[in-house]
């Protein structure tokens, strides 16, 4: 069996290429959008793609399925199990043949038989892998978004993230129920997750890229609850707010994706007169650069593993984006381009340099004042101070006083923060209250501190305190 794990690093999401040695056929699962590296794979191993399929209806990136369907003539097999309408929407579809629980793709001699594993979503599958070349022993199962590496697929995207109210609880009760199966199966299985660590689609995933089940019987916390109802409070409790792009992804995936659109080709004084037109300005570089000078309006998203997340989870993929990057050769303009296209971002104008701030906005450039952790204590100065962490951050502990606002619900709260005074805004470690100052300077709040540091920071600066007045 000829077998590869291709991995795309800001959506911590691999897709696999299963192969036959003797026959040279190959099955893609769960590709993304962009269809380029799996062609690259099948060309590098000489197999010919004979079968896409995809776990389930994705919701955190647009799927690649038909685009590489129809590029390479291959069967296109989706889930037949579930009652979701959007999956629904999605199997019936003209070109798609249907996988039911129990069913077998061969693919030469590596065969992969469908389970049917429903909780994350109520339509989603897992192949057990066999290579019969070898003998008739499975080697592993391919599980999507069902179980990772030290944790399991969220079950309340239907309800957070889609609006389907009422479901996440009996999703949760699926996922148990699915889980539970797995328990008869062999301990030596190796188990192939769909995400690694930094994925929405889980609590706290594993970095590791692959693992085994018989260590996820021992050490995923999900496999030592066995009661259900305990199992479904845990797996519910402290899930991070789905990014905003989730829902459009999901209605994308199920209707119809989109191509890749074309590389933008404008000028850098296109760029510019775009940028003053209206275009938003996306900063990629550092945290403090930006906040030492950055353009006007301008929204700082430091490229980096979470630079995807952010930017759905913040930014409108109606308008049109120009990219500022770390340094004025913008190298990694062009694959930015095409990650954000990932996600839907399609009207990426180009990318500029940061010796052109100066140049793209009517209000020149700016700066955002730091405040250190001892000016944030609670009332000082008069200042509304804005946690942007999670709710499970601010639940395992807070300044008194603060207001819990993370940064995936900012956009819908601006209003509400604005006329009450200055805002000094912290998050952790000091990335995130960066982003949250710009995007509340580029809604037009513009008295905004970043809080250097964080809540740590605050807890030494308190601790300091309370030892020197003792």
């Amino acid at each position: 069996m000829i077998f590869r794990r291709i991995y795309h690093d800001g959506l911590a999401q691999a897709s696999y290429l299963l192969a036959c040695e003797s026959t040279r056929l190959a099955i893609i699962v769960d590709p993304v959008r962009d269809v380029a590296p799996y062609l690259a794979a099948a060309e590098l191993e000489d197999v010919r793609i004979a079968f896409v399929t995809e776990t389930h209806l994705h919701a955190d990136f647009l799927s690649g399925a038909d685009a590489l369907a129809s590029r390479t003539g291959a069967a296109l097999l989706l889930s037949g199990e579930g009652d979701d309408p959007a999956a629904g929407t999605r199997r019936s579809r003209a070109g798609v043949d249907t996988l039911r629980h129990g069913d077998s793709v061969a693919v030469g001699t590596v065969r992969l038989e469908t389970r049917f594993t429903p909780g994350h979503t109520p339509e989603h599958l897992s192949f057990m892998v066999t290579d019969e070349a070898i003998g008739p022993v499975p080697v592993g199962l391919l599980t999507g978004d069902f179980l990772f590496a030290g944790d399991v697929g969220r079950p309340d995207l239907l309800e957070r993230a889609v609006g389907i109210e009422g479901s996440m609880r009996g999703s949760a009760a699926e996922l148990y129920r699915s889980l539970q199966t797995l328990r008869t199966l062999p301990e030596f299985l190796q188990i192939w997750p769909g995400h690694g660590a930094g994925s929405a689609c889980g609590k706290a995933l594993g970095a590791v890229p692959q693992t085994t089940l018989g260590y996820e019987l021992r050490s995923n916390w999900a496999f030592q609850i066995r009661d259900e109802p305990a199992f479904i409070e845990e797996v519910l409790r402290d899930q991070p707010d789905p990014p905003a792009y989730f829902a459009r992804m999901k209605s994308l995936n199920a209707s119809e994706v989109p191509p890749m659109p074309t590389p933008a080709q404008r000028t850098d004084d296109a760029l510019r007169r775009a940028a003053r037109d209206g275009a938003l300005l996306v900063d990629m570089r550092a945290a403090k650069e930006f906040l030492a000078e950055h353009a006007a309006g301008s929204i700082s998203i430091p490229f980096g593993r979470s630079f995807l997340h952010w930017v759905g989870s913040l930014l409108d993929p109606e308008r049109d984006l120009v990219l500022i990057t770390p340094d004025d050769s913008r190298r990694e303009a062009g694959v930015v381009a095409r990650d954000l296209a990932l996600i839907g971002f399609d009207r990426v104008l180009g990318a500029l340099g940061p010796a052109d701030l100066e140049t793209l906005s009517a209000r020149g450039t700016a700066s955002i004042p730091v405040t250190s952790a001892g000016d944030i204590a609670p009332g000082r100065r008069g200042a509304t101070i804005v946690d942007v962490r999670t709710a499970a951050e601010w639940n395992a502990g807070h300044i008194p006083g603060a207001v819990n606002v993370p940064l995936a619900r900012l956009p819908a709260r601006l209003d509400a923060l604005r006329d009450v005074g200055p805002l000094v805004v912290h998050c952790q470690g000091g990335a995130r209250s960066v982003i949250a100052s710009s995007v509340l300077r580029a809604a037009g709040i513009m008295d905004v501190h970043d809080a250097e540091g964080g809540y740590p920071a605050w807890q030494r600066s308190t601790a300091v305190d309370a030892e020197s007045s003792s």
